[in-house]
């Protein structure tokens, strides 16, 4: 049967925002620990990766958060392969808390052939060490990412050049990072249209992420200068769902894309409830039409 890692991870206080919460990208990171560390389990840790010249790249990610994190929790997280597909390999994880769900994911990873930097057919005394040696079943089929329909007017736009803390050993932007970047866009978007999270608090809530679907296409290296882009693409009585793009500015090449559905919750009871009129009349030049 395929190799099941289990991987506890204290949360630590910087991890938190300002409603003391773990900031999402963290949870990237903790579900990135987990796969290297359930591949060095199975006998292939970076290093042995390193000497065959491969490398995983993370395609997609698909997170759904269920109750959030705190300081001072501790967030176990299970991880293991579902199939391999020729390149391609999906692996799932399920973070739980004293046994609570809190959040479900997958990553798609495709395997690169560092000398080539091309997609490398899984070899399988790799797929033997992940699987047990047992057969491996494919996933259900799974529904890409929508292409993004990017919107030639109304977008908020935000600029910024990749530093130094933001580049992995990999040579370019961790992917954790994309995250930061498409939540700061999000926030500056709304500040720019009257809504900054102060006010946000001020009237008793917040925008609660509820899931996070992200596509990686090209890497972002160091004193790259990024293009940030967003919209809101859909918003019913309690919800909206917002489109981030990030783009290369120098070549208009696309990086990275993020979607993110957010909620509106009461602070005091910690439940949904209907979206203001006036944020909606606020965002209304940023709101574009209802795609996927």
């Amino acid at each position: 049967m395929p190799y099941v890692h289990n991987q506890s991870f204290p949360v630590r206080h910087y991890e938190c925002d300002m409603f003391g919460e773990v900031n999402h990208a963290h949870y990237l990171r903790y579900m990135q620990e987990a796969a290297f560390g359930a591949s060095s389990a199975v006998g292939y840790s970076p290093a042995r990766y390193a000497e065959l010249k491969l490398q995983w790249l993370a395609y997609e990610t698909d997170i759904e958060y269920l109750v959030p994190l705190v300081y001072g929790d501790t967030i176990s997280v299970k991880t293991w392969v579902h199939d391999f597909r020729r390149v391609r390999s999906l692996r799932n994880y399920e973070l739980t808390r004293n046994g609570q769900m809190i959040a479900r994911a997958s990553t798609d990873w495709v395997l690169i052939d560092l000398e080539r930097m091309f997609p490398a057919t899984i070899p399988d005394p790799i797929i033997e060490a992940y699987s047990g040696g047992d057969p491996v079943e494919p996933a259900p089929k799974r529904t890409p990412l929508p292409p993004a329909k990017i919107p030639e007017n109304g977008l908020h736009i935000v600029e910024r050049r990749v530093t130094w803390p933001e580049i992995d050993e990999a040579q370019h932007v961790n992917n954790a990072f994309y995250l930061n970047y498409a939540e700061d866009c999000e926030m500056q978007a709304m500040a720019a249209y009257g809504w900054p999270l102060a006010k946000l608090r001020e009237q008793g809530a917040n925008l609660v992420v509820r899931r996070h679907q992200i596509e990686y296409k090209q890497a972002a290296v160091l004193d790259d200068m990024l293009q940030i882009s967003t919209w809101v693409a859909a918003m019913d009585e309690t919800t909206l769902l917002r489109h981030i793009v990030v783009k290369r500015a120098a070549d208009g090449k696309l990086i990275n894309r993020v979607r993110v559905l957010r909620e509106w919750v009461d602070l005091e009871s910690g439940q949904p409830a209907p979206i203001p009129d006036a944020y909606r009349q606020a965002l209304e030049p940023n709101i574009i039409g209802k795609q996927p």
